[in-house]
Protein backbone atom coordinates (compact mmCIF):
# COMPACT_ATOMS: atom_id res chain seq x y z
CA UNK A 1 0.00 0.00 0.00
CA UNK A 2 1.54 3.33 -0.73
CA UNK A 3 0.92 6.59 0.49
CA UNK A 4 0.25 9.88 -1.32
CA UNK A 5 2.19 12.54 -0.51
CA UNK A 6 -0.32 15.32 1.44
CA UNK A 7 -0.87 18.54 -0.81
CA UNK A 8 -0.94 20.46 2.38
CA UNK A 9 2.59 19.66 4.36
CA UNK A 10 3.72 22.25 6.71
CA UNK A 11 7.79 22.40 7.01
CA UNK A 12 9.35 24.39 10.02
CA UNK A 13 13.46 25.21 9.46
CA UNK A 14 15.42 25.85 12.39
CA UNK A 15 17.79 27.44 10.20
CA UNK A 16 19.10 29.56 12.98
CA UNK A 17 19.86 30.57 16.59
CA UNK A 18 21.16 33.68 17.68
CA UNK A 19 21.88 34.90 21.41
CA UNK A 20 21.67 38.79 21.56
CA UNK A 21 21.70 41.22 24.44
CA UNK A 22 18.17 43.15 22.76
CA UNK A 23 15.99 42.66 25.50
CA UNK A 24 14.56 39.89 28.10
CA UNK A 25 12.06 37.72 25.94
CA UNK A 26 12.71 35.66 23.02
CA UNK A 27 11.70 36.93 19.58
CA UNK A 28 10.16 34.02 17.08
CA UNK A 29 8.11 34.32 14.24
CA UNK A 30 4.09 33.69 14.28
CA UNK A 31 2.92 30.16 13.62
CA UNK A 32 -0.54 28.86 12.85
CA UNK A 33 -1.96 28.07 16.14
CA UNK A 34 -3.19 24.82 15.35
CA UNK A 35 0.39 23.78 13.42
CA UNK A 36 2.61 23.97 16.11
CA UNK A 37 2.93 25.83 19.61
CA UNK A 38 6.14 27.59 19.99
CA UNK A 39 5.80 29.82 23.49
CA UNK A 40 8.20 31.52 25.88
CA UNK A 41 8.00 28.35 28.28
CA UNK A 42 8.94 26.30 24.81
CA UNK A 43 12.33 28.07 24.49
CA UNK A 44 15.10 28.06 27.40
CA UNK A 45 16.62 30.23 29.68
CA UNK A 46 19.38 31.97 28.21
CA UNK A 47 21.39 33.59 30.90
CA UNK A 48 19.10 37.02 30.52
CA UNK A 49 20.09 37.27 26.58
CA UNK A 50 17.03 36.18 24.07
CA UNK A 51 17.29 33.84 22.16
CA UNK A 52 15.89 33.96 18.61
CA UNK A 53 14.00 31.56 17.04
CA UNK A 54 14.22 32.21 12.94
CA UNK A 55 11.59 30.28 11.59
CA UNK A 56 11.32 29.83 7.48
CA UNK A 57 7.62 28.22 6.32
CA UNK A 58 7.09 26.37 3.57
CA UNK A 59 3.45 24.99 2.38
CA UNK A 60 5.09 20.94 1.01
CA UNK A 61 7.87 19.10 1.21
CA UNK A 62 9.22 19.58 -1.81
CA UNK A 63 11.78 22.41 -0.81
CA UNK A 64 13.47 20.32 1.68
CA UNK A 65 14.12 17.78 -0.54
CA UNK A 66 16.97 19.11 -2.46
CA UNK A 67 18.62 20.27 1.16
CA UNK A 68 18.26 16.43 2.64
CA UNK A 69 19.51 15.07 -0.81
CA UNK A 70 23.00 17.06 0.70
CA UNK A 71 23.72 15.02 3.64
CA UNK A 72 24.98 11.46 3.48
CA UNK A 73 22.59 10.28 6.84
CA UNK A 74 19.33 11.52 7.32
CA UNK A 75 17.44 10.96 10.99
CA UNK A 76 13.70 11.03 10.94
CA UNK A 77 11.99 10.75 14.33
CA UNK A 78 8.70 9.33 15.30
CA UNK A 79 5.91 8.87 18.08
CA UNK A 80 5.99 4.88 17.50
CA UNK A 81 2.07 4.51 17.07
CA UNK A 82 1.52 7.50 15.26
CA UNK A 83 0.42 7.25 11.49
CA UNK A 84 0.72 10.27 10.44
CA UNK A 85 4.46 10.49 11.42
CA UNK A 86 5.04 7.04 9.58
CA UNK A 87 3.07 8.53 6.65
CA UNK A 88 5.68 11.54 6.69
CA UNK A 89 9.03 9.20 6.95
CA UNK A 90 7.53 7.57 3.68
CA UNK A 91 6.61 10.79 2.30
CA UNK A 92 10.69 12.05 2.58
CA UNK A 93 11.65 8.43 1.44
CA UNK A 94 9.96 8.52 -1.39
CA UNK A 95 10.70 11.93 -2.56
CA UNK A 96 14.60 11.28 -2.07
CA UNK A 97 14.26 8.29 -3.93
CA UNK A 98 12.51 9.82 -6.64
CA UNK A 99 14.81 12.47 -6.82
CA UNK A 100 17.65 9.82 -7.64
CA UNK A 101 19.29 9.10 -4.05
CA UNK A 102 20.55 6.31 -3.15
CA UNK A 103 18.80 4.98 -0.38
CA UNK A 104 19.20 2.62 2.50
CA UNK A 105 16.47 2.54 5.07
CA UNK A 106 18.08 1.53 8.96
CA UNK A 107 15.14 1.17 11.70
CA UNK A 108 15.39 1.26 15.40
CA UNK A 109 11.99 -1.65 15.28
CA UNK A 110 14.63 -4.53 13.83
CA UNK A 111 17.52 -5.90 16.42
CA UNK A 112 21.05 -6.85 14.38
CA UNK A 113 20.54 -10.34 15.14
CA UNK A 114 17.52 -10.94 12.61
CA UNK A 115 19.31 -9.09 9.74
CA UNK A 116 19.76 -11.62 7.40
CA UNK A 117 15.96 -11.94 7.14
CA UNK A 118 15.37 -8.17 6.59
CA UNK A 119 17.66 -9.13 3.87
CA UNK A 120 15.44 -12.24 2.24
CA UNK A 121 12.31 -10.16 2.64
CA UNK A 122 13.84 -7.30 0.34
CA UNK A 123 15.09 -9.90 -2.11
CA UNK A 124 11.75 -11.68 -2.04
CA UNK A 125 13.11 -14.95 -1.10
CA UNK A 126 10.99 -15.16 1.95
CA UNK A 127 6.88 -13.78 2.31
CA UNK A 128 6.08 -11.09 4.52
CA UNK A 129 4.68 -13.71 6.94
CA UNK A 130 7.92 -15.21 7.16
CA UNK A 131 9.62 -12.13 7.51
CA UNK A 132 7.40 -10.98 10.55
CA UNK A 133 7.89 -14.48 12.26
CA UNK A 134 11.28 -14.79 11.81
CA UNK A 135 12.07 -11.14 13.14
CA UNK A 136 9.86 -11.71 15.83
CA UNK A 137 8.28 -8.44 15.56
CA UNK A 138 5.25 -9.00 17.99
CA UNK A 139 7.62 -10.16 20.63
CA UNK A 140 10.49 -7.84 20.40
CA UNK A 141 8.70 -4.70 19.10
CA UNK A 142 5.03 -5.55 19.96
CA UNK A 143 3.41 -2.18 17.92
CA UNK A 144 1.32 -2.43 15.04
CA UNK A 145 2.99 -3.75 12.32
CA UNK A 146 0.37 -1.63 10.01
CA UNK A 147 2.00 1.42 11.21
CA UNK A 148 5.11 0.94 9.38
CA UNK A 149 4.11 -1.90 6.51
CA UNK A 150 3.75 0.92 3.76
CA UNK A 151 7.48 1.84 4.77
CA UNK A 152 8.55 -1.73 3.83
CA UNK A 153 6.77 -2.01 1.10
CA UNK A 154 8.31 0.51 -0.48
CA UNK A 155 11.43 -0.91 0.70
CA UNK A 156 10.66 -4.00 -1.46
CA UNK A 157 9.35 -2.65 -4.64
CA UNK A 158 12.12 -0.30 -4.90
CA UNK A 159 14.89 -2.86 -3.38
CA UNK A 160 16.22 -0.41 -0.91
CA UNK A 161 17.97 -2.33 1.88
CA UNK A 162 17.07 -2.30 5.27
CA UNK A 163 19.25 -2.04 8.04
CA UNK A 164 18.09 -3.92 11.65
CA UNK A 165 19.99 -1.19 13.84
CA UNK A 166 18.54 -2.24 17.79
CA UNK A 167 20.49 -3.92 20.30
CA UNK A 168 19.06 -7.71 21.12
CA UNK A 169 16.61 -7.54 23.91
CA UNK A 170 18.07 -10.29 26.00
CA UNK A 171 21.30 -7.73 26.43
CA UNK A 172 19.06 -4.73 27.21
CA UNK A 173 16.70 -6.51 29.61
CA UNK A 174 19.62 -8.43 31.17
CA UNK A 175 21.86 -4.98 31.63
CA UNK A 176 18.62 -3.50 33.02
CA UNK A 177 18.31 -5.96 35.77
CA UNK A 178 21.87 -6.60 36.87
CA UNK A 179 24.50 -3.97 34.91
CA UNK A 180 26.42 -4.36 32.64
CA UNK A 181 29.00 -5.89 34.41
CA UNK A 182 26.91 -9.27 34.47
CA UNK A 183 27.13 -9.45 30.49
CA UNK A 184 28.82 -12.63 29.24
CA UNK A 185 31.75 -12.48 27.27
CA UNK A 186 29.99 -13.69 23.96
CA UNK A 187 26.88 -11.12 25.20
CA UNK A 188 29.95 -8.21 24.88
CA UNK A 189 30.68 -8.47 21.08
CA UNK A 190 26.91 -7.77 20.13
CA UNK A 191 27.53 -4.19 22.66
CA UNK A 192 29.88 -1.42 21.44
CA UNK A 193 33.23 -1.39 22.89
CA UNK A 194 33.32 2.25 22.25
CA UNK A 195 30.50 3.91 24.74
CA UNK A 196 30.80 7.63 25.46
CA UNK A 197 29.14 8.66 28.69
CA UNK A 198 30.67 12.37 28.75
CA UNK A 199 27.28 14.06 27.35
CA UNK A 200 25.92 15.64 30.61
CA UNK A 201 23.27 17.43 28.88
CA UNK A 202 22.25 13.62 27.75
CA UNK A 203 22.00 12.50 31.35
CA UNK A 204 20.30 15.24 32.64
CA UNK A 205 17.72 14.59 30.03
CA UNK A 206 17.47 10.95 31.04
CA UNK A 207 17.38 11.77 34.38
CA UNK A 208 14.09 13.70 33.90
CA UNK A 209 12.50 11.16 32.24
CA UNK A 210 13.61 8.45 35.13
CA UNK A 211 12.34 10.39 37.90
CA UNK A 212 8.94 10.60 35.90
CA UNK A 213 8.07 6.94 36.45
CA UNK A 214 8.86 7.49 40.36
CA UNK A 215 11.28 6.02 42.54
CA UNK A 216 11.83 2.03 42.81
CA UNK A 217 13.62 -0.07 45.15
CA UNK A 218 14.31 -2.25 42.06
CA UNK A 219 14.96 0.68 39.63
CA UNK A 220 19.14 2.44 38.96
CA UNK A 221 19.43 5.59 37.10
CA UNK A 222 22.73 3.86 36.59
CA UNK A 223 21.62 0.88 34.63
CA UNK A 224 18.51 2.97 33.14
CA UNK A 225 21.26 5.40 31.53
CA UNK A 226 23.13 2.24 30.36
CA UNK A 227 20.37 0.82 28.33
CA UNK A 228 19.65 3.91 26.52
CA UNK A 229 23.38 4.10 25.60
CA UNK A 230 23.20 0.38 24.72
CA UNK A 231 20.40 1.46 22.00
CA UNK A 232 21.90 4.37 21.21
CA UNK A 233 25.54 3.79 20.78
CA UNK A 234 24.32 0.59 19.23
CA UNK A 235 22.56 1.84 16.36
CA UNK A 236 24.89 4.28 15.95
CA UNK A 237 27.63 1.79 15.39
CA UNK A 238 25.71 -0.45 13.51
CA UNK A 239 24.87 2.51 11.35
CA UNK A 240 28.42 3.64 10.46
CA UNK A 241 29.60 -0.13 9.95
CA UNK A 242 26.57 0.23 7.35
CA UNK A 243 27.89 3.42 6.21
CA UNK A 244 32.26 2.48 6.21
CA UNK A 245 31.09 -0.90 3.94
CA UNK A 246 28.79 0.89 1.41
CA UNK A 247 30.18 4.73 0.67
CA UNK A 248 28.21 5.06 -2.06
CA UNK A 249 24.60 5.26 -0.08
CA UNK A 250 22.60 7.60 1.51
CA UNK A 251 20.98 6.16 4.98
CA UNK A 252 17.48 7.39 6.66
CA UNK A 253 17.53 5.95 9.95
CA UNK A 254 14.04 5.59 11.49
CA UNK A 255 13.78 6.32 15.44
CA UNK A 256 11.62 7.66 18.20
CA UNK A 257 12.35 11.37 18.50
CA UNK A 258 13.81 10.68 21.70
CA UNK A 259 16.55 8.77 20.38
CA UNK A 260 17.22 11.67 17.64
CA UNK A 261 16.42 15.32 19.45
CA UNK A 262 19.54 17.81 20.37
CA UNK A 263 21.43 14.78 18.04
CA UNK A 264 22.77 13.46 21.47
CA UNK A 265 21.19 9.99 21.03
CA UNK A 266 21.96 8.35 17.62
CA UNK A 267 23.72 11.08 15.22
CA UNK A 268 26.95 12.39 17.20
CA UNK A 269 27.45 9.05 18.24
CA UNK A 270 27.56 8.24 14.04
CA UNK A 271 29.44 11.58 13.33
CA UNK A 272 32.03 10.77 16.89
CA UNK A 273 32.62 6.91 14.19
CA UNK A 274 32.61 8.78 11.20
CA UNK A 275 32.53 12.46 9.30
CA UNK A 276 29.59 12.77 7.65
CA UNK A 277 26.37 15.01 7.15
CA UNK A 278 23.93 14.64 8.54
CA UNK A 279 20.36 16.13 9.23
CA UNK A 280 17.56 15.46 11.78
CA UNK A 281 14.04 15.63 11.43
CA UNK A 282 11.44 15.34 13.91
CA UNK A 283 7.92 15.37 13.84
CA UNK A 284 6.00 18.21 15.58
CA UNK A 285 2.65 18.42 17.58
CA UNK A 286 3.19 17.48 21.00
CA UNK A 287 6.84 17.78 21.00
CA UNK A 288 8.19 20.69 22.80
CA UNK A 289 10.01 23.15 20.39
CA UNK A 290 13.41 24.81 21.22
CA UNK A 291 16.66 25.63 20.01
CA UNK A 292 18.75 23.09 18.50
CA UNK A 293 16.14 20.37 19.28
CA UNK A 294 16.26 19.54 15.15
CA UNK A 295 17.53 20.53 11.87
CA UNK A 296 13.86 20.68 10.49
CA UNK A 297 10.60 19.89 12.00
CA UNK A 298 7.56 18.68 9.96
CA UNK A 299 3.87 18.81 10.89
CA UNK A 300 1.89 15.86 8.79
CA UNK A 301 -1.56 15.99 8.46
CA UNK A 302 -3.09 13.39 10.53
CA UNK A 303 -4.29 10.03 9.48
CA UNK A 304 -5.35 7.22 11.67
CA UNK A 305 -4.77 3.57 11.00
CA UNK A 306 -8.16 1.97 9.72
CA UNK A 307 -8.99 -0.03 12.85
CA UNK A 308 -8.27 -3.47 12.84
CA UNK A 309 -10.86 -6.59 12.84
CA UNK A 310 -10.65 -7.84 16.57
CA UNK A 311 -11.72 -11.39 17.93
CA UNK A 312 -12.40 -10.59 21.45
CA UNK A 313 -10.49 -12.92 23.00
CA UNK A 314 -7.20 -12.79 25.21
CA UNK A 315 -4.73 -15.01 23.84
CA UNK A 316 -2.33 -16.90 26.13
CA UNK A 317 0.73 -19.46 24.77
CA UNK A 318 0.66 -22.91 26.20
CA UNK A 319 2.14 -26.10 24.90
CA UNK A 320 -1.03 -27.13 23.07
CA UNK A 321 -1.27 -23.88 20.91
CA UNK A 322 -2.77 -20.48 21.47
CA UNK A 323 -5.60 -20.88 24.71
CA UNK A 324 -8.31 -18.82 25.09
CA UNK A 325 -7.36 -16.72 28.42
CA UNK A 326 -10.54 -15.20 28.25
CA UNK A 327 -13.12 -13.25 26.42
CA UNK A 328 -13.92 -9.74 25.79
CA UNK A 329 -17.58 -8.79 27.06
CA UNK A 330 -19.63 -8.83 23.93
CA UNK A 331 -16.69 -9.40 21.88
CA UNK A 332 -17.61 -11.30 18.61
CA UNK A 333 -15.67 -14.53 20.01
CA UNK A 334 -18.04 -15.28 22.71
CA UNK A 335 -21.26 -13.89 20.48
CA UNK A 336 -20.02 -17.20 18.19
CA UNK A 337 -19.46 -19.95 20.73
CA UNK A 338 -15.94 -19.53 21.49
CA UNK A 339 -15.26 -20.68 24.94
CA UNK A 340 -12.96 -20.04 27.46
CA UNK A 341 -9.50 -22.75 27.73
CA UNK A 342 -10.30 -23.46 24.11
CA UNK A 343 -7.26 -24.29 22.02
CA UNK A 344 -7.10 -22.31 18.15
CA UNK A 345 -5.90 -24.65 15.56
CA UNK A 346 -6.67 -22.65 12.53
CA UNK A 347 -8.43 -19.68 10.91
CA UNK A 348 -9.58 -19.52 7.66
CA UNK A 349 -7.21 -22.68 7.04
CA UNK A 350 -4.24 -21.40 8.30
CA UNK A 351 -2.74 -23.28 11.05
CA UNK A 352 -1.79 -21.32 14.27
CA UNK A 353 0.60 -22.78 16.59
CA UNK A 354 2.00 -19.00 18.33
CA UNK A 355 0.16 -15.42 18.76
CA UNK A 356 2.38 -14.19 16.35
CA UNK A 357 0.57 -16.68 13.59
CA UNK A 358 -3.28 -15.38 14.70
CA UNK A 359 -1.77 -11.67 14.65
CA UNK A 360 -0.67 -12.34 10.85
CA UNK A 361 -3.95 -14.66 10.53
CA UNK A 362 -6.04 -10.97 10.97
CA UNK A 363 -3.37 -8.62 9.48
CA UNK A 364 -5.34 -7.58 6.61
CA UNK A 365 -9.02 -7.93 8.35
CA UNK A 366 -11.12 -4.97 8.80
CA UNK A 367 -14.54 -4.96 11.54
CA UNK A 368 -17.37 -7.04 9.90
CA UNK A 369 -15.13 -9.14 8.35
CA UNK A 370 -16.18 -13.31 8.61
CA UNK A 371 -13.58 -15.50 9.43
CA UNK A 372 -13.75 -19.33 10.20
CA UNK A 373 -11.97 -20.38 13.60
CA UNK A 374 -10.81 -24.44 14.33
CA UNK A 375 -10.66 -24.89 17.81
CA UNK A 376 -10.14 -27.88 20.06
CA UNK A 377 -12.25 -27.59 22.99
CA UNK A 378 -11.86 -30.26 25.96
CA UNK A 379 -13.99 -31.85 27.70
CA UNK A 380 -14.18 -33.49 31.48
CA UNK A 381 -16.87 -36.82 30.16
CA UNK A 382 -16.61 -36.91 26.71
CA UNK A 383 -13.12 -36.09 25.61
CA UNK A 384 -11.69 -33.19 23.54
CA UNK A 385 -13.12 -32.50 20.15
CA UNK A 386 -12.76 -29.92 16.87
CA UNK A 387 -15.10 -27.34 16.93
CA UNK A 388 -15.95 -25.08 13.51
CA UNK A 389 -16.87 -21.68 14.04
CA UNK A 390 -17.90 -18.92 12.43
CA UNK A 391 -16.83 -15.50 13.21
CA UNK A 392 -17.96 -12.12 12.47
CA UNK A 393 -14.68 -9.61 13.55
CA UNK A 394 -15.74 -6.41 15.74
CA UNK A 395 -13.82 -3.54 16.56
Amino acid sequence: MFIARYPLFLLIILSLLILTACGNSPVYEKMPADHAQVSRQSLPESSGRSAILAINQSSDIETLIPTLMKNRVIFIGETHDDFSHHNAQLEIISALQAGGSDLAIGMEMFQRPFQSYLDQYIEGAITESEMLQKTEWYERWVYDYRLYRPLLNFAKTHQLPVIALNTPREITSQVSREGIDSLSEEQRKQIPSDIDYSDKAYSERLNGIFKQHGERADRSFDRFVDVQLLWDEGMAERAADYLIANPDKQLVVLAGSGHLMHGSGIPNRVSRRLSVTTAIVLPGGDLKIEPAIADYIIFPQEISLPKPGMMGIFMESSSEGVRVAGLAEAGAAGKSGVKRDDILLAIDGQKVAATTDVRIALLDKQPGDEITLELLRKGVLFGSKTVTLRLVLGE
